[in-house]
């Protein structure tokens, strides 16, 4: 089965219903898409109450990729709000156990920064982060070329194996060291994600200030054979793995509810279970 969702619900103008309030907006996405990449938990571990609003808010079938939150994976810049990293990564597996247990969770995102590098202290670093929070299905992104460059693509690829975790497949701008090649590899028989970030070279290198940065690095607009491309990648996926999450995530210029509308068409897909609202909107439009 292949899935197709966008990161977030909240920024994406074409699916909402006419006056759409900013309460309803998860409700409309579901009426086009199963799944959606939970980008609010990356910068604050969300509260129970908010998670289980949107359990309530999503159609039985709809699945949630939740990105770990940055405190997690070595983003985080000033001072934690936890008083110790016990205290962090029991209030995450708190937040998030109602999705797992209403077989809402598809998987946790664990995406690692540029400065990530494959070297034996972030080997290690990522195991006791797995320990931690191996109860749940876990995708791992690098963004750090040295995880594929140099003949270390296979070793990459066989340590998720052998820890079972789920390969996140990306389509980025290849950019040097701060991006990593899209290798259309899944480690797991049951899921693989494959996320799409744009293109755009220039922005990717050059973001601008913190202030405006998303405005900018995922600024890009997929054309009919680049979207070709990653149908062929999509492909390959299904060949080794029963169920492929796809996350649009250029949505800088509001492009990813498009291009992710065109892909489902491009690849004859539909979805069961959505909700019937505006399930019309795109009709005739690609």
């Amino acid at each position: 089965m292949i899935y197709v969702g966008l990161t977030g619900w909240g920024d994406h103008p074409d699916v909402y219903s006419p006056g759409s309030k900013k309460t309803e907006k998860l409700s409309d996405y579901s009426g086009h898409f199963p799944i959606v990449e939970l980008d609010s938990s990356f910068y604050a571990v969300q509260p129970e109450r908010n998670i289980r609003k949107w359990i309530a808010e999503t159609p039985a079938q709809f699945q949630f990729v939740v990105k770990a939150y940055q405190g997690m994976t070595g983003h985080l810049r000033g001072e934690n709000p936890f008083e110790s990293r016990d205290a962090m990564f029991e209030a995450f597996r708190k937040s998030i156990e109602p999705l797992k247990e209403e077989g809402k969770l598809a998987m946790v995102l664990l995406q690692f920064p540029p400065w990530f590098d494959c070297q034996k202290d972030n080997v290690d670093q990522l195991r006791e982060i797995i320990e931690r929070l191996k109860e749940f299905d876990l995708a791992i992104e690098f963004r750090h070329q040295s995880w594929y460059a140099n003949g270390m693509s296979e070793k990459t690829l066989d340590f998720l194996r052998n820890n079972n975790l789920i390969h996140s497949v990306c389509d980025e701008p290849q950019s040097g060291e701060g991006s990593i090649p899209l290798v259309p590899v899944s480690t797991r028989k049951d899921k693989v994600l494959l996320r799409i970030h744009g293109r755009n070279v220039h922005g990717w290198v050059n973001p601008g200030g913190a202030q405006n940065w998303r405005e900018v690095r995922y600024l890009y607009d997929y054309n009919k054979e680049e979207l070709e491309e990653i149908s062929r990648a999509v492909k390959t996926l299904t060949n080794t793995t029963e169920n492929v999450y796809v996350i649009f995530n250029n949505n800088s210029g509001g492009h990813a509810a498009g291009n992710a509308k065109q892909f489902q068409k491009m690849n004859n897909l539909s979805f069961d279970g959505l909700l019937p609202k505006q399930l019309d909107l795109f009709e005739g439009g690609f």
